[in-house]
């Protein structure tokens, strides 16, 4: 883990307005900058980013937060990730706990090696040959930085010359040890294996020289977990999030075709069936989900059981390609339209697996069709009662048996409510209604003045202490008062307010004439509540002449605390 000190080092030499504007285009404001929100559609200006305080806020949607939150939303990357971006971009050096000190240098040599693999690649026609015949075209080559590792010791030789450690290489899988040190990828195609933030944490590699393993991966490390990964994520994300769907093949191929075919949300597991650990990284955009393999038994075997996983998770189905076709082979052979009705409609998740269990009983058999039956309750057993009634006359007809001879159970299982299609950060947004509605007179304006004003500069906060109680004075923004006074000036009411434009910022003197306006208004209603009063026609006299006394005297200027009449 990044150590919290060197995190906060980082957050003191970001610039927000540097960060956002690699990604977006923004524009002096006043005291602020404002930009064309991201993250939902509009065409004016509604992102307000402070650079004093550090913080966006749209008024559009309502997202906000600081740099890393920014970066974390744009590139869609966890904060750890978020954080190591910027670092990475001002050069910043982080410090990581005791057991990850290895990580930076550790992952350099994986860049370096990555270098080397593209440089034998270029040089060797045989590698370059095998490519072209899969149909991939150069900028793909480029973009997924397609290699090709030379035999063993030319790969140690290159190690030596960068003066790379032979154990940290070890430790990032890339040679490995029996009596002698060799490398681990030898004569094969290399894929490398990025990180959600495009950081290369592992390799791919498919021989091309007829070794019995036809595709290898780099092992299982503290940086690389197949397990979680799935490879091309990096390169389909935006894409996922942009519609909501991704899909799920099977090999590096198959998504390195499919991105240069216009398919850019496929990814591929890492020669692993699908697993728990894949789906938080799946589940990232609540996005419809493909899974798409081949027609052997392999295939089949892998689609079912990464169906069982999700099928009480995810909208979206299967696609199975039969007659030894993937989709690599499909592109290549112009078939792209085909492919594409394919993903359209995919077989569901729960038709799949109950297809296949019925599949694998002979149901002419009465007893095989009654185990066929509990194996398929058995599944449909944690699957919300009111989808899996959906199925009940699917599986009725699958097993050839009266509707009502399948009983589903009265199982008391919580219905879980599908996430929405669309991202988060694009919710219709009440914030801005909300306060729109709460400024309503002009004492409430000159109150969220003195607020946006304390909330820049919280040292004069005395001045309004000083000359009253405050909650007495503040109508509207008490709380808000009281966030400043607890110095929680990053809180979500306080940092919309600072980055409004409508709300104007005082200087000292403003500060004081408007705190002397607030005055006015407590005495001009105390005014009205003496007049209303049954008093004698002596107290009553003697209390609106003091209070008048205490109106003139803050018309004119004078700085007078408020005293309860």
């Amino acid at each position: 883990m990044i150590k919290k000190e060197s995190i906060e080092s980082l957050k003191n030499i970001i610039d927000i307005v540097d960060v956002i504007s690699n990604y977006i285009e923004v524009k002096k404001s006043g005291t602020n900058f404002k930009a064309v929100c991201p993250f939902h559609g509009e065409n004016t200006p509604s992102l307000v980013i402070n650079p004093n305080r550090g913080f966006y806020k749209c008024f559009g949607c309502g997202v906000g937060g600081d740099a890393i939150k920014f970066v974390q939303e744009y590139e869609h990357l966890s904060f750890i990730e978020a954080v190591e971006s910027i670092a990475n971009s001002l050069n910043f050096e982080l410090s990581y706990d005791k057991d990850d000190n290895f990580k930076k240098d550790n992952l350099e040599i994986l860049e370096t090696l990555n270098k080397f693999y593209k440089r034998n690649f270029d040089l060797n026609n045989y590698a370059k040959n095998y490519i072209h015949s899969r149909g991939i075209n150069a900028n793909i080559v480029e973009k997924f930085q397609i290699g090709f590792a030379p035999d063993s010791q030319m790969s140690l030789d290159f190690l030596k010359s960068k003066n790379v450690n032979f154990d940290d290489a070890i430790e990032v899988g890339v040679i490995a040890k029996d009596r002698d040190f060799y490398a681990r990828f030898i004569k094969r195609i290399t894929f490398p294996i990025f990180s959600n933030s495009g950081k290369i944490i592992g390799f791919g590699g498919r021989t091309i020289s007829n070794h019995p393993a036809k595709y290898i991966n780099s092992p299982q490390s503290r940086i690389f977990n197949k397990s979680a990964l799935l490879y091309g994520y990096n390169f389909a994300k935006d894409e996922i999030y942009k519609k909501s769907e991704i899909i799920v093949v099977e090999g590096y191929l198959d998504v390195i075709m499919l991105h240069q075919s216009g398919f850019k949300n496929a990814v591929a597991t890492l020669g692993t069936a699908l697993t728990t650990e894949h789906i938080p990284l799946l589940k990232k955009a609540n996005p419809r989900l493909i899974l798409a393999y081949d027609g052997d038994k392999a295939g089949v075997n892998a689609a079912l059981k990464a169906s069982k996983l999700v099928a009480n998770s995810f909208d979206g189905g299967v696609v199975i390609f039969n007659d030894n076709l993937d989709p690599a082979d499909m592109i290549k052979n112009n078939r792209e339209d085909e492919l594409r009705e394919f993903f359209k409609s995919p077989k569901p998740f729960i038709e799949f697996v109950l297809q296949e269990i019925v599949k694998s009983y002979d149901i002419k058999n009465p007893f095989q069709k009654e185990s066929a039956l509990k194996e398929c309750l058995e599944f449909l057993k944690p699957i919300s009662p009111i989808i899996k009634n959906e199925y009940k006359t699917y599986l009725a007809n699958q097993l050839r048996v009266d509707e009502h001879l399948i009983n589903l159970g009265s199982e008391n299982i919580t219905v879980e409510t599908k996430p929405t299609m669309q991202p988060k950060l694009s919710k219709p947004k009440p914030q801005k209604k909300e306060f729109k509605k709460k400024i309503f007179n002009r004492v409430d304006i000159v109150e969220i003045s003195i607020i946006k004003t304390l909330i820049q500069n919280p040292n004069l906060l005395d001045l309004i202490i000083e000359r009253g109680d405050e909650s007495i004075i503040f109508k509207s923004f008490q709380n808000e008062i009281e966030l400043i006074k607890q110095n929680d000036l990053k809180n979500p009411k306080l940092i919309e307010i600072l980055l409004n434009d409508n709300i104007q910022e005082c200087n000292e003197e403003e500060l004081q004439k408007s705190i002397n306006t607030l005055l006015i208004n407590l005495y001009q209603e105390k005014m009205s509540e003496v007049k209303k009063k049954i008093l004698s026609f002596e107290d009553k006299v003697f209390y609106i002449r003091k209070i008048q006394d205490s109106i003139n005297r803050l018309k004119l200027g004078e700085l007078i605390a408020y005293e309860e009449v």
